[in-house]
């Protein structure tokens, strides 16, 4: 087949193309390692991501930028709504890929939509009313019509029919991957990284943007119980919505010395922030799939987690798992793993087992799989 016979897929890259900041992390991430993945694996389709004006890193796929400012939530919106269908129209394409909930509905081109949560419908409470609106009007009518919709858990496609409406049979769960820089590393590189950011000997790694539904306060409330002078708990992350009441419930606990908010971790720095934890802990009250977990376990950290929504597929057995609202199942799963060393090191070979299932490569060849079976192509 030549090169002008293969169908074209166009992706939607304009999250990757911005800072890689909290409001798009998770996002971002997913975007760029398809695109470092999807060309390894594209013998009989073309491929080009839509860009915005940011630089979008050396990536080996072709690329049609934009020059309006998508950075902006509100300029993206129009540009996939009103100008996107034209462009795809021009390049002729076969398929798009919308990576983030919602597609162009103007544009006749078949769709693949990618859904990361629905917590906007489940919590609506968690959210600025403007993303709540846009994407809880518009994510429902935009799924319905795709030709496919990837849910990035079990949990999630359940969800997506649930909620939803869309038919069984047109969503389909694909993992996101962990990348291989995730993993244990020297003890001597960690020691260093520790001194260079004035971390604690031992601490409590919760990363994530500072937010209602990441349930921050049950955290620290049972961090608190714990009444162990020498332990730290780092809440990493972007400031987001709706957080003033974490920092009041660390001043009134008295906690200002010990609970440290180090802000938004650049991406480049997430191995060395796990590898330095003694401990991480995800209680979110909903999430899509919860990768800081599966990437906590890669780095050979033992995890507790909640167990309601997708974190129990996400933990795996690398995790004790426990009512996220339960303050004291909390404390003393944190206090198990700190201290009974035999059941540390379960967990932990535990989780480095379960989080090598999650690789790039693969997740790679499942969309590829997916457009090719869109697009009715012999797979």
């Amino acid at each position: 087949m030549s090169t002008k016979e293969k169908p074209l897929v166009a992706i939607n890259a304009l999250l990757a193309s911005g800072s890689h900041s909290y409001r798009s992390a998770g996002i971002h991430a997913y975007i760029v390692h398809l695109l470092r993945h999807l060309p390894r694996e594209a013998v009989s389709l073309r491929l080009t991501a839509i860009a915005g004006p940011g630089k979008l890193l050396d990536l080996p796929i072709a690329r049609q930028h934009t020059n309006w400012p998508t950075e902006r939530p509100l300029v993206r919106i129009a540009y996939e709504q009103l100008r996107l269908p034209r462009l795809l129209r021009r390049m002729g394409a076969s398929l798009l890929h919308a990576t983030a909930f919602v597609g162009p509905f103007l544009s006749a081109v078949p769709q693949v939509i990618t859904v990361h949560d629905l917590s906007f419908l489940r919590y609506p409470r968690f959210f600025r009313t403007s993303r709540r609106l846009y994407l809880g009007r518009l994510t429902g009518p935009a799924c319905r019509r795709a030709r496919a919709v990837i849910a990035v858990s079990r949990f999630t496609a359940r969800e997506v029919v649930a909620l939803l409406g869309v038919p069984e049979e047109r969503v389909h769960v694909i993992y996101h991957g962990v990348d291989p820089r995730f993993r244990p590393l020297p003890a001597e590189a960690v020691e260093t990284f520790r001194r260079r950011k004035g971390l604690p000997q031992r601490y409590i790694l919760h990363l994530g943007t500072l937010e209602p539904r990441k349930n921050l306060p049950t955290l620290i409330r049972a961090f608190a119980r714990l009444r162990d002078p020498t332990l730290h708990l780092v809440l990493a992350g972007g400031r987001g919505w709706l957080d003033n009441p974490i920092f009041e419930l660390v001043a009134s606990l008295g906690l200002e010395g010990r609970v440290h908010f180090p802000g938004y971790v650049p991406d480049e720095e997430l191995p060395l922030w796990y590898n330095a934890a003694s401990l991480f802990a995800s209680l979110s009250h909903y999430e899509g799939f919860g990768m800081p977990v599966v990437e906590a376990e890669a780095c050979g950290v033992p995890v507790v987690a909640g167990n309601r929504a997708s974190l129990p597929e996400a933990a795996g057995d690398g995790a004790l798992l426990v009512p996220p609202t339960d303050e004291e199942a909390v404390r003393e799963a944190m206090a198990r793993l700190l201290t009974d060393a035999a059941l540390r090191e379960r967990v932990r070979q535990a989780g480095l087992a379960h989080s090598r299932t999650f690789t790039w490569e693969r997740t790679a060849r499942e969309t590829l799989a997916l457009y090719r079976a869109v697009l009715g192509m012999a797979s």
